[in-house]
């Protein structure tokens, strides 16, 4: 299969001929939009609308802290709120939705955010077209908003994006984290295959216009870092269950996540192009997977990762899982220098706030407007070529 590789400098990407001469001709000309932006980075000719919408999950399997040691597992009641943006009718008069969420950390005051964006709160749906549905889902800890610049991207591109709120478990102290981590191991990947289905069932049905919007044929995944991790299950890259971390999770639970690993092989049920930002799980001393399982992934995939990552382990981990996935038409974009944080709104954080504010949510290195510009360039050109048969858009890949 083919592999390409994307490395950005910090300086002069302009000139990397991403649609260059359309770039040169008219630099400035979008409204809202600095003159550095990419080509596909602009917003799309779609007015956005957004909604927030619960889903009942049911009771799913789960696990106490003793669990854990023991294997005993019992069943809960899952419920996950999931943000919808998709193309919508002009919302004449009415202001931009702003996004509130107040982060948690550990030992630390609860903390405000506000992220005001350009979608507008409950509009109508657009009606006359269907478009490909894409499931966006956050990093350990994140939520549904955290990168809501790029759900609205692709909304005004003609997408329908539906980002999940994994609900992570609020950390105390060292066991907590233990805890709370060993949930998302087990649950990521089965929330991710359950929205899905869930969203598609209701589009099939189409007795609701927003749902009615969707192209159910044609579906992408993005995952953030655990997100990443679960995306890959999604796709098709079953666990290592004897060894890592993944092998101290009940017997229960494996079989669930094979079975997810399974329809993401299965042309029925798999999905149609994979994204995933500083993807957790190929680190050697975390790893999840092993290079078998990775190639058995067929799904177009995008990979993305700041060359300085210390969470992921770019060389031994993030390198490592695109490597791996050999069985799929691959890109591998790098921004040297950057760590962990390559995606994300880009939240004005006062320098008054505590330091893990920042660490947890920006990039050190690169501005987070220019990261976010380059990413929603890339991920536009991505789906059009895999979720909507736009062959031309595989040049934006042909990069010096």
């Amino acid at each position: 299969m083919k592999k390409r590789h994307i490395a950005l400098a910090g300086l002069g990407l302009l000139g990397l001929g991403i649609a260059a001469g359309a770039f040169v001709a008219s630099p400035t000309i979008h409204e809202g939009s600095p003159g550095e932006t990419p080509e596909l980075g602009r917003a799309g000719i779609y007015t956005v609308g957004t909604s927030e919408v619960p889903f009942d999950l049911g009771r799913r399997l789960n696990f106490s802290k003793l669990g854990m040691a023991t294997g005993q597992i019992s069943r809960k009641q899952r419920s996950l709120n999931v943000r919808l943006w998709y193309p919508a009718n002009a919302s004449a008069g009415k202001e931009p939705v702003t996004y509130a969420h107040t982060l948690n950390a550990p030992s630390m005051e609860p903390y405000p955010l506000e992220f005001t964006g350009r979608a507008f709160e409950d509009a109508k749906p657009a009606q006359g077209e269907r478009y490909p549905l894409v499931v966006m889902s956050h990093g350990f800890n994140g939520w549904n908003e955290q990168m809501s610049n790029l759900g609205e991207h692709l909304a005004s591109q003609g997408y329908v994006v539906a980002s999940i709120d994994h609900a992570d478990m609020k950390i105390e102290g060292a066991t907590d984290f233990l805890y709370s981590f060993s949930l998302v191991l087990a649950q990521r990947a089965r929330d991710q295959r359950q929205i899905i289905d869930m969203v598609l069932a209701l589009a099939k049905e189409g007795d609701e216009p927003l749902y009615a919007l969707i192209d159910p044929e044609k579906i992408g995944l993005i995952g953030y870092s655990m997100g990443g991790f679960g995306a890959l299950g999604v796709a098709g890259a079953d666990y290592d269950y004897a060894e890592g971390p993944v092998s101290n999770l009940p017997d229960a639970v494996h079989e669930v996540q094979k079975t997810a690993a399974q329809q993401g092989r299965n042309e029925e049920t798999q999905i149609d192009a994979l994204i995933a930002f500083a993807p957790w799980g190929g680190q050697p001393d975390n790893r999840v997977w092993n290079a078998d399982t990775l190639s058995a992934v067929t799904v177009p995939s995008l990979i993305i990762g700041g060359s300085e990552d210390d969470v992921s382990n770019y060389d031994e981990g993030i390198r490592w899982i695109y490597d791996s996935l050999s069985g799929s038409e691959r890109h591998l974009l790098t921004f040297r220098e950057a760590r962990h944080n390559v995606v994300g709104n880009a939240f004005a954080i006062p320098e008054t706030a505590p330091f893990r504010i920042s660490e947890f949510l920006l990039e050190p290195v690169w501005r987070q407007e220019r990261i976010n510009a380059v990413n929603e360039h890339f991920v536009t050109a991505f789906l059009d070529q895999h979720l909507k048969g736009d062959a031309a858009k595989a040049e934006y890949f042909n990069v010096p």
